[in-house]
């Protein structure tokens, strides 16, 4: 359970440097690393996950979307969701692969892969060249499968975001050759969620009430830009307004506190700076189309 970090009052803290929390989830499906002959193939298919393919040993051939490719040992592909695919031998003997299926709810780091036109990236390529050791490590874990302990776990979990921290700064020096004002775009929306996150941990978090101001006007004003212009970025990038986001981050901030049966409703409510429980109880069923009791009666196992 993730509980709400209240700071100190004013003026016992000397120095505070506030760091906007990290509520990134990662799904991982049907990751594995297999060795197939040289007549083995898999038919044109989809999913609704992005897919990493990399090859270590022989040759594959990868189409997608009727365009072929041919993986040799230490190329990589990034497919993203419903990209028809199918693969086979590229030269009719044995090769070996692995392969990550994922999604994750971080629509910055999705922003920029859905922005990248390229499938193959070449055993010498820099993002093949960056992501390779890590790579590597996750294969020494698939590679450990069998043992299935709450190590192993953890250590694929590490794995994984330091594979996805990799692939964002490769991917993003990649989009900067490829489209500059593209990327800026991409980056001033991120600079945008990042002080969004943080009006939630210093302003929430202090009791300040939910109704008034969130401060967009100031974040434009530190980033040089108007108002218009920043929900105009922002919703290019994440197709919501910077409100919107806002709205988002308190509701998942409301559900984890319900979730926790030690803090009334009352208190939830003072938390997030509402003014009242009556008002809590509207917007939060405006949210989520249950009120914040029946919320937590049926997630009552979840904490």
């Amino acid at each position: 359970m993730s509980a709400s970090f209240v700071p100190p009052p004013p003026g016992e803290s000397i120095s505070e440097i506030m760091i906007p929390d990290v509520k990134t989830t990662v799904n991982l499906f049907g990751m594995h690393l297999r060795r197939v002959s040289g007549d083995w193939h898999y038919p044109a298919h989809e999913h609704p996950q992005y897919e990493i393919n990399y090859v270590l040993e022989g040759e594959q051939l990868m189409t997608v979307g009727g365009s072929s490719c041919l993986q040799r040992s230490g190329d990589l592909v990034l497919l993203r969701p419903g990209d028809v695919h199918s693969s086979r031998s590229g030269n009719n003997e044995p090769f070996t692969y692995f392969c990550i299926h994922f999604d994750i709810d971080d629509k910055i780091f999705l922003s920029l892969l859905s922005r990248m036109e390229q499938t193959l990236f070449p055993g010498d390529s820099p993002v093949t060249r960056q992501v390779q050791p890590v790579m590597s490590r996750l294969i020494d874990i698939a590679g450990q499968a069998g043992q299935k302990t709450m190590t192993q776990r953890m250590r694929l979990q590490s794995a994984i975001f330091e594979l996805f921290g990799h692939l964002w700064e490769a991917i993003s020096n990649e989009a900067v050759s490829l489209s500059s004002a593209a990327y800026g775009k991409v980056e001033l929306a991120h600079q945008i969620r990042h002080r969004l996150q943080g009006l939630v941990s210093q302003s929430f978090k202090q009791g300040v009430a939910a109704e008034q101001h969130y401060g967009i006007d100031d974040i434009s004003s530190e980033l040089g830009i108007s108002t218009s212009h920043c929900g105009r970025i922002f919703r290019h990038i994440f197709g919501m307004s910077p409100r919107a986001y806002l709205s988002g981050l308190v509701l998942h901030e409301a559900k984890l506190l319900l979730c926790n049966t030690r803090l009334s409703v009352q208190h939830i409510a003072s938390l997030l700076g509402y003014r009242d429980i009556a008002h809590f109880s509207r917007q939060f069923k405006r949210w989520s189309d249950v009120s914040p009791s029946e919320y937590r009666r049926l997630n009552a196992g979840s904490e």
